[in-house]
């Protein structure tokens, strides 16, 4: 079989319930690596969460983190990146919100948040990676890959509806969670991430089996000749993308099962 190129998202996808790899999981990736195809990870989470989980699968990987801001090459060079424009970052920064609700900014080298949250640091407990809460000044919208809103869902879609009525297009806006509004440039996606290494690559997108769960995951598995969606899906995914096969569940392994079945059978 020629290469293909195999990306995944992480969590509740590649990762299981206690957002950490299965054994069959790493065994899976690295035959495929022996076989010769293309790996990668696409992922909300930033490129320095990511690392620590690409080391443990033992393989070379692209990893498209921050949902398409950034793509770095196997050997961590980075390939592109795509900033939320620092005026209309600074307009994110200052727009009024809930007192329960977190700001946080995903830039190139770290995370930053306006209030200690440390329930959010359990998503991260197997790669070491956390926030740092903001000191005066900083929270200036100079070289942002995310603006993150985590908060009640029902007052996330009230930000969510000023944001898309002043700015249009101009700003991409997705949940990788219930209770997280994910915003970045316009045009800023997994999918487009995925195009672009695709062209890198020298690959058709018939030649792409990607995987996903929820609704930051859209545009890549439209755009993959071959899509997955996790039977733990957001309720709303299998209608956006209708082509895409629904497997087993993120804590069954289901992912390391279904490439076993396409590629190494």
């Amino acid at each position: 079989m020629s290469p293909q190129l195999i990306v995944t998202d992480l969590d509740r996808t590649l990762l299981n319930a206690d957002h950490d790899l299965d054994p069959r999981t790493i065994e899976t990736f690295q035959a495929l690596a022996a076989r010769g195809h293309h790996l990668a990870i696409a992922s909300g989470r930033h490129y320095r969460d990511i690392l620590p989980l690409r080391e443990r699968l033992g393989v070379e990987a692209h990893i498209i983190s921050t949902n398409g801001a950034y793509l770095h090459g196997p050997d961590d060079a980075v390939l592109s990146t795509q900033h939320v424009p620092e005026e209309m970052a600074r307009e994110l920064i200052a727009l009024e919100r809930p007192a329960g609700m977190r700001l946080n900014l995903y830039r190139d080298d770290d995370w930053l948040i306006d209030a200690p949250a440390p329930e959010l640091l359990a998503l991260h407990a197997h790669t070491g990676f956390g926030y740092r809460v903001a000191e005066p000044g900083e929270l200036d919208g100079r070289g942002v890959g995310k603006v993150l809103f985590i908060g009640e869902p029902a007052a996330l879609a009230t930000i969510e509806e000023a944001v898309e009525a002043r700015y249009g297009a101009a700003l991409h806006l997705t949940y990788s969670l219930p209770n997280s509004l994910e915003i970045m440039a316009g045009g800023v996606n997994k999918g487009t991430a995925v195009a672009r290494l695709l062209e890198r690559l020298s690959l058709p997108a018939d030649a792409c089996l990607a995987f996903g769960d929820n609704l930051n995951d859209t545009e890549m598995l439209d755009l993959a000749g071959q899509a997955f969606v996790m039977a733990n899906a957001h309720p709303e995914l299998p209608g956006r993308v209708p082509q895409a096969t629904r497997i087993g569940h993120h804590d069954d392994a289901a992912v390391a099962s279904v490439l076993r079945e396409r590629l190494l059978g």
